[in-house]
């Protein structure tokens, strides 16, 4: 496995629409060895989770886990997941205010509305159907990876300019109350 280049915010490659990949096309050795490297760099970054486009390949595929992840420690833990082709379907209209940060985006975090409850489906790595609902932050984690795979970034979604902010400043001013307010997100969900 090796650590990919992940593509910074300009890259023309971030604002591609991911193209999906046919049971064929996933089930190739290479495909397969491209999904070992994802992984690797997502885990060499500490990133949450990372989107085949932000390592400079349009192709469905994103990695998702969260374990005890040091840039994010109040995010629930997720298990490793890779999907392919993955679409979201929200389940209801509630809405939260969720702090997001992203490795394509260094040092820069921003406010984000995102959807409370939503199902995901799509394939995993060995073909297999997913059809999994997601509710509270972890429901943030999921839509942020497939907005990079419909060519959106964060910042494209930011409710409010004035709460873009770098690491340094979110950890001084807005850590604290936006974990307040996680934590209480994360009782309501469960995740």
């Amino acid at each position: 496995m090796k650590v990919l280049d992940i593509a910074q915010i300009g890259e023309p490659v971030l604002r591609q629409l991911a193209q999906d990949l046919s049971k064929d096309e996933l089930a190739k050795a290479e495909t397969q060895t491209f999904i070992d490297d994802l992984v690797a760099t997502m885990h060499h970054a500490n990133g949450a989770g990372l989107a085949a486009n932000q390592v400079f390949h349009p192709i469905r595929v994103c990695a998702i886990e969260v374990k005890d992840n040091p840039r994010y420690p109040y995010k629930p833990n997720i298990a490793l997941t890779v999907l392919i082709n993955p679409t979201i379907e929200p389940l209801s209209d509630e809405r939260f205010d969720n702090y997001e940060g992203c490795l394509s985006v260094p040092n820069l975090r921003g406010v984000v509305s995102r959807h409370a409850e939503i199902r995901v489906r799509g394939l995993l790595r060995d073909g297999s159907p997913y059809d999994q609902q997601w509710r509270g932050l972890s429901a943030g984690t999921f839509q942020h990876e497939i907005d990079h795979l419909d060519g959106k970034l964060f910042i494209d979604r930011v409710t409010d300019p004035h709460t873009l902010c770098t690491w340094d400043t979110f950890k001084r001013h807005h850590e604290a109350p936006f974990i307040a307010r996680v934590k209480a997100l994360v009782e309501r969900y469960g995740s």
